[in-house]
Parts: structure tokens; C-alpha cells; sequence
């Protein structure tokens, strides 16, 4: 009987996880930097987004469960005219898709594996993440993908789908850099 019992203490003290707590996104404190680029050239635009919501859970180790759902209409340059043109069917097309999600399916390392579905498209994703503890017993999570625009269906003045573009050809990967401040529920 006393194998058993320390084979249960031993499997159950290997398999034991931490209780994860679950953390939401603090919406006016999250920044989400996007930059576009020119094809030929230095042009480099750089904007805005919101988040609409976000959580997830995070057991003093590992991140999971995370869900971040942007609000696509909140997609803004300094140029009023390229923020029309960005929010229109050219691009985004706010009016059918007002949100874009990315979901995480697993952390490997300091890589986010998950699963990013703009304008109706889900499309695998990964990129390098890091957590931060602040002093007020927030966590932060930084930092940039790099989405190829194309796979969602953004062709836009892409040299992959439109011919001597020249000067206007759009590159069809941007950055998304994030900067997410969440608080524990």
C-alpha cells in the first residue's frame, strides 16, 4: 500500500500547475502602433488602433488563454484622408469588419503562436512577446508582429496582384507593435 501512496504523492506533486489568474486589458493604457511601408523608397507610415477588449490568464510562468479582440475602426493616421482610405474597402473594410482578433494558442519560448483573423480570415501568427511585471501588480505584454497584409485579403497596390505599380506599390508586410497593460480580476 505504501508504493502506491507515494507514487500518487510523487505524480500528483509532478503534475501540479499553479493556479493561473486571469488578467484583463486596461483599454486607455494598451497601445497598438501600426507602420506600413512604401515598396520603393523610404515612405514609411506609422499609426494608431485601439484594442476593444482583452484577457487573459497568466500563472506566474506561463501565458495562455489570451484573447484580444482591435477595434478596426479605430485605425488612424495623421493624414485624415489615408485614415478614410485605410478604414475603406481598399483596405479593412470597417463597415463589414469592425474588429480583428488574435487568439493564443500557445506560448514556445518567448514566441506567441496563435491564430489572427482580420477582415473574416483566420490565418496562423507568431511573433516574439515578452511579460513584464510593473510595480502595481499589473503585467505588461510587449511586443511587434509582422503580418503579411495579402493573406487577409488587403491587396491594395501590391506588386504580388497589381503590375508596374512603380511608385506606389505598398509593401504587403506591416508591423503591428503592442504595448498591452493588463489588471488582475
Amino acid at each position: 500500500m505504501k508504493p502506491v501512496l507515494a507514487f500518487l504523492l510523487f505524480f500528483s506533486l509532478v503534475s501540479f500547475q499553479p493556479a493561473a489568474t486571469t488578467y484583463q486589458a486596461n483599454l486607455t493604457t494598451s497601445q497598438l502602433t501600426w507602420t506600413g511601408h512604401a515598396e520603393a523608397g523610404t515612405w514609411a507610415p506609422t499609426g494608431s488602433m485601439q484594442l476593444r477588449r482583452g484577457a487573459f490568464e497568466y500563472d506566474g510562468q506561463t501565458l495562455r488563454n489570451a484573447r484580444f479582440e482591435f477595434d478596426m475602426s479605430s485605425i488612424k493616421h495623421q493624414d485624415a484622408k489615408l485614415t478614410e482610405h485605410l478604414r475603406g474597402a481598399d483596405f479593412f473594410d470597417i463597415e463589414k469588419y469592425p474588429t480583428a482578433v488574435f487568439v493564443l494558442r500557445e506560448m514556445k519560448g518567448d514566441m506567441a503562436v496563435g491564430q489572427l483573423t482580420v477582415k473574416g480570415i483566420t490565418k496562423p501568427i507568431q511573433f516574439p512577446l515578452a511579460l513584464e511585471r510593473l510595480p502595481d501588480g499589473q503585467l505588461r505584454i510587449k511586443g511587434t508582429a509582422t503580418i503579411d497584409r495579402t493573406q487577409f485579403g488587403v491587396n491594395y497596390n501590391s506588386s504580388s496582384f497589381f503590375q508596374n505599380l512603380g511608385s506606389y506599390a505598398i509593401r504587403n508586410d506591416f508591423q503591428l507593435a503592442f504595448a498591452i497593460v493588463a489588471v488582475k480580476l
